[in-house]
């Protein structure tokens, strides 16, 4: 398997379509694709955005919570549902008018890893970056350090 530094990735950030599978378990399945995008940033673990039809219906709840990002624009976001009723909170963002070099992603919906059970790559459980904010995917592939940890604010 073929490693990818953090620190090869571009600033500004690339986004580039993936088809791994993912499945996004929080109480059981919640979402499931193999047709999603990735965002690809420096010192950062990939983000994934996934098909809003990917989730289950009832699962994601919009709420009124809005963060600017200098690059793909106003993101909303929501709290997740877990088919057995639980709800993480602020687990899920979107950019429903992304900039123009994002407008791919747009509708498209990030899910923080450690807002749910678990989140699978290609059936590889991935960990979260982290941080409070930023909502990177690591998997045994993506080598750091990666921002988010103790000290990286100023990176």
């Amino acid at each position: 398997m073929k490693k990818e530094s953090v620190w090869d990735y571009p600033r500004p950030p690339r986004l580039e379509a993936c088809f791994k599978e993912i499945e996004i378990i929080f109480g059981s399945i919640i979402a499931k694709t193999n047709n999603s995008y990735r965002v690809l940033e420096t010192s950062h673990p990939p983000t994934f955005y996934l098909p809003r039809s990917a989730f289950k219906d009832g699962t994601l709840i919009p709420i009124h919570m809005k963060t600017q990002c200098e690059w793909k624009g106003e993101a909303a976001y929501y709290d997740i549902k877990s088919t057995d009723g639980r709800i993480s909170s602020k687990g899920a963002w979107s950019y429903n008018s992304p900039s123009d070099n994002f407008n791919k992603i747009k509708g498209y919906v990030a899910i923080y890893p450690n807002s749910v059970d678990s989140c699978l790559l290609d059936k590889e459980e991935v960990k979260s970056q982290k941080g409070d904010f930023y909502g990177g995917w690591i998997t045994s592939n993506i080598i750091g350090p990666f921002k988010g940890g103790t000290g990286s604010f100023g990176w």
